[in-house]
């Protein structure tokens, strides 16, 4: 269930424009995926969409250029949004029971779920430590395809749960109307539920950048830094060339180095590297409560 996040940084929805176009994207998803290891492709479960996701802008439209030149496809092309991330903040425990009779064999499952925070980075973990006498082994299967669609789907804003753990600690099951599916939805259930006891935070990818330009600039750059929410951690000051290099968030990046060296009328060179995902920072609004993030509703085009 663990990713490398610096593969998919960068979302972009498609929709190839005619059924024609639709089977040479299709057709041309394996070469571009073999050419590529930075290049991704999912669909969104609440929108449908087919999204492309890369580590940059420049990447997936080298993508696009491809499907275009090479594959003759025609297609509508949205916007490059940011690839958030949730994780949970702080642990909790769900005790959820699926239970439904509808005349003949019902379903039953019942699943206690301890789910945890890790560290950045601590990838995502399904643990059963639950007695079989309650939860038989052959019903596990479905208590971890529940959790894995759900940390697909996201619990907080439609984007992907990354760094915890899930353990099954217990459960219970019926003679008759347990299943695997039965169980499988209880589990989806319990990690929504988890969703809202869990306090969950939206990260945003972090990037170390590096920025040169020409010395004469240098007070421009670091305004630019700054109001890019970035911080300088250093700085190299020439005759002609001033360097700085710092952290900022990937969604105050786009396009850079082309609006620098706007602002600046100079030749700016920007680099970027994946460093981290760490929380959005909140703003609460002036009399609501101190744990609300701001609306990720639009933030997935």
């Amino acid at each position: 269930m663990t990713e490398d996040p610096r593969r998919h940084l960068i979302e972009i929805a498609i929709e190839p424009k005619s059924k024609a176009d639709q089977e040479k994207f299709a057709a041309a998803l394996p070469s571009l995926a073999a050419d590529d290891p930075f290049f991704g492709v999912s669909v969104d479960s609440e929108s449908g969409q087919t999204i492309l996701a890369g580590d940059s802008v420049s990447r997936l439209k080298h993508v696009i250029e491809r499907l275009s030149r090479e594959f003759g496809v025609q297609a509508n092309i949205g916007q490059p949004q940011v690839a958030y991330r949730e994780t949970l903040g702080r642990p909790t425990t769900i005790d959820y029971t699926h239970k439904k009779q509808t005349g003949g064999s019902g379903q039953f499952a019942r699943v206690i779920i301890e789910f945890r925070p890790l560290e950045p980075g601590g990838g995502e973990a399904f643990v059963n430590t639950a007695p079989e006498s309650n939860v038989p082994k052959a019903y596990v299967p479905g208590v971890e395809k529940g959790l894995r669609s759900v940390a697909e789907s996201g619990i907080l804003a439609g984007f992907p749960v990354i760094d915890y753990k899930a353990t099954l600690v217990d459960g219970a099951y019926h003679d008759v109307d347990s299943s695997v599916m039965a169980f499988e939805i209880a589990a989806r259930a319990a990690f929504r539920e988890a969703g809202r006891s869990a306090k969950p935070k939206l990260l945003e990818p972090i990037m170390e950048i590096s920025i040169t330009a020409p010395s004469a600039a240098a007070d421009a750059i670091r305004a630019a830094i700054h109001e890019a929410q970035g911080h300088i951690k250093e700085s190299r000051l020439g005759d002609e060339a001033a360097t700085f290099i710092g952290e900022a968030p990937l969604a105050t990046m786009f396009d850079a180095e082309h609006r620098l060296a706007r602002r600046v009328d100079a030749v700016v060179s920007v680099n970027t590297r994946f460093l981290r995902y760490q929380p959005v920072p909140q703003v609460p609004p002036p009399d609501g409560p101190d744990d609300v993030f701001p609306p990720a509703i639009g933030m997935r085009a």
